[in-house]
């Protein structure tokens, strides 16, 4: 079984139990630096010393303070479907974390074809791009320069950048801010000693709240309540809810109620690795191994053999993994072909009407 990453382990310690450690303090001492960078880069865009640069479409940002975990990806795809539902022409623009391609612009997808591979484009953006049929998805590190590409070359109306909170050069008409619902804010430090980004206060630029894995949640934050009802900020909620497991190849299809009861392997390199594993167990499964990769891993073909030893070696059914982790095993067919991947789609709850008409209508449109 593979260890969790170093830094996990790091950001889940809040540090109640007083113990000292010389590498938590020198950490801290770190992040007090990062802290004063940030505030300082915050500063200059709040007094216009810094502009945002607006371009000539409404633009969506979905991000967090938090590195990584929140479900913004799921997010992103449930708001493009959405939009274009309604009649927009929406385009996805995303950093690329993870791409090799240090092209200014990639066009990931345009709208009908893939055009970039999964080790191109970004585990993230190679999944929207599978997901969003006639929705181009573009990634760069400027997004000033993706967003024109997408308003001039394909006619987008309406941006959705993922994971932007603190790309501050693009304005952006809707600032969606994903708290995760048990640790909205980490362990209330800052990086390298924490998670967070940015401080808590910088929620203060939000348009909204969505808290996201409400299903999970054992508490609330109350920084996050205050911080709401001071900004009469509105707070939305929503679960992760499994689809079905699609075969790695996607030649097949296991419904749920097909999952129930199977010995499975299952591995994952995700931010929050956990989650997965409560949604395995939720559906029904049998874990008969379980291991755990760092965030965005680039699997290695003697990792995947020793998956498929698991799973000879304690009879399990089949192997499972996140539809994300999928697309980092593309170069892998052969593994691919045997293997399930668990598709998990964002869902407003209790009544998503209301936050369509939330987003719709700060786009001067109703449903």
């Amino acid at each position: 079984m593979q260890k969790t990453d170093n830094w996990q382990r790091v950001w889940n310690d809040d540090g109640s139990n007083n113990r000292y450690s010389p590498a938590k303090t020198l950490l801290y001492a770190f992040s007090l630096l990062y802290r004063l960078i940030i505030h300082l880069r915050n500063w200059m865009y709040d007094h216009k010393i810094f502009r945002e640069v607006k371009l000539p479409c409404p633009v969506i940002s979905v991000g967090n303070i938090t590195v990584g975990g929140t479900g913004k990806t799921p997010c992103v795809i449930w708001l493009a479907r959405m939009l274009r539902e309604q009649g927009f022409k929406p385009a996805v623009l995303s950093r690329g974390y993870g791409s090799k391609n240090s092209s200014p612009v990639n066009i990931v997808s345009d709208g009908r074809n893939i055009l970039a591979s999964s080790a191109s484009a970004g585990d993230e953006p190679y999944l929207m791009a599978r997901s969003l049929q006639g929705i181009p998805i573009i990634t760069g590190p400027q997004r000033i320069l993706t967003g024109k590409t997408a308003i001039n070359s394909f006619g987008a109306d309406v941006l959705v950048c993922d994971d932007a909170f603190q790309h501050r050069q693009i304005f952006r008409d809707i600032n969606l801010a994903l708290l995760d619902s048990e640790k909205p804010a980490g362990n209330g430090q800052m990086l390298p000693r924490g998670s967070l980004r940015e401080p808590v206060t910088a929620l203060s630029r939000a348009s909204a709240f969505i808290m996201t894995r409400t299903n999970e949640a054992v508490k609330t934050n109350m920084a996050v309540a205050k911080l709401a009802a001071a900004g009469n900020i509105p707070v939305f909620e929503s679960s992760h809810r499994p689809l079905a497991a699609i075969k790695g190849d996607y030649s097949r299809q296991l419904s749920l109620a097909d999952l129930q009861g199977k010995k499975v392997c299952a591995f994952a390199g995700i931010a929050q690795p956990d989650s997965f594993k409560k949604t395995l167990l939720a559906i029904g499964v049998q874990i008969i191994s379980w291991d755990i990769f760092p965030d965005h891993h680039r699997y290695r073909l003697q990792e995947l053999k020793n998956i498929r030893t698991n799973m000879s070696k304690n009879g399990a059914d089949l192997i499972i993994t996140t539809e994300k982790d999928g697309m980092r095993l593309q170069e892998f067919t052969e593994f691919l072909s045997e293997i399930y991947l668990l598709r998990i789609a964002l869902e407003i709850v209790p009544d998503e009407k209301s936050f369509k008409n939330f987003i719709l209508g700060k786009l001067g449109k109703q449903a």
